[in-house]
């Protein structure tokens, strides 16, 4: 039994027919118009918010609680930008660079601390055999399970008892180390080829020379997924500093804009100087994750399936 292969004209038929025909699976032109309008649409409602922190700080006191939904200051003032950074003429100053400074401080200490501890954690627990290893796991899960809200009061008093109460290190100490970035360095050191190690070993290297030099480099994009996350987890810690601390001098800029918003800064609304201060916290997390977007998507997803 022959076949004939189909003729010239068939197969253009067959090519028009094919480019011609929708796609499997993809919906008319119409409804995904409206799809992407709706999206745009949303999109808008989220950046709302943004856009009328951005603005307000921007206004006096008067106009802010006269027109606290206006998109343009009537008239523009920098009277709060000043008042900030201590250039008002009042003299009447809030003290942002030391509540910036601590959040620094501790946002570097601790965001290098856990991609080091987590990181060595996460592949002990990914390659070396030792004995527990499994129920460490379930340990660690367990964990992440527990709500931050109730260790509060057990940390208060760890910290207490050893005498870092009201200190840098009680602030820094407690937050080296994350439940969610080891499980997250685990699971991608897990998606890496074991013949990539033994390689290394075959050629004469150690456990800790085949994790630096080999291991961690191939960890990229879960290394920058665990910076970015610990950044904006360090940057934005609260409850912590708020049982860990009780002197101004520690204030970062969460506790002390928590303060300043409750009023212990002054009286009045004083809404262009709490937004103000709340749109300059918010800028060094929102470059750092739109600049590192792409890897930290590859490397959230990087864990997900096993070579």
């Amino acid at each position: 039994m022959t076949t004939t292969a189909p003729t010239r004209r068939e197969s253009r038929a067959q090519e028009r027919a094919r480019r011609g025909s929708p796609a499997v699976g993809r919906f008319p032109a119409p409804w995904r118009l409206l799809g992407y309008t709706l999206v745009g649409c949303l999109a808008l409602l989220y950046i709302l918010p943004f856009v009328l922190q951005a603005v307000t700080s921007f206004k006096t006191d008067p106009d802010a609680a006269a027109n606290p939904l206006s998109l343009w200051p009537s008239p523009p003032s920098t009277a709060a930008y000043e008042r900030l950074f201590g250039l008002s003429e009042s003299g009447d100053s809030v003290p942002f660079m030391r509540w910036l400074g601590n959040s620094a401080l501790v946002t570097v200490l601790v965001t290098t601390g856990r991609v080091v501890f987590d990181s060595l954690a996460g592949y002990a627990l990914a390659r070396l055999p030792f004995r527990g290893r499994r129920a460490l796991f379930v340990l660690l899960l367990a964990i992440m399970a527990v709500p931050n809200v109730v260790l509060l009061i057990p940390r208060f008093l760890v910290l207490n008892t050893f005498g870092m109460f009201d200190t840098y290190a009680g602030m820094v100490i407690p937050l080296l180390v994350d439940a969610a970035g080891i499980f997250i360095m685990k699971q991608f050191f897990e998606s890496i080829p074991r013949e990539v190690e033994e390689a290394a070993r075959i050629d004469g290297a150690g456990v800790l020379r085949t994790y630096w030099s080999v291991v961690l480099p191939m960890a990229r994009p879960a290394l920058i997924t665990l910076t970015i996350m610990s950044f904006q987890g360090s940057w934005n810690e609260f409850t912590h500093f708020l049982v860990s601390t009780q002197s101004s001098q520690y204030e970062t800029l969460t506790t002390g804009l928590a303060r300043f918003v409750a009023g212990g800064l002054g009286s009045g609304t004083q809404y262009p100087l709490k937004l103000a201060a709340a749109a300059l916290a918010t800028i060094p997390v929102a470059v750092l994750f739109f600049v590192f977007q792409r890897h930290f998507v590859r490397g959230a997803n990087a864990g997900s399936v096993k070579e």
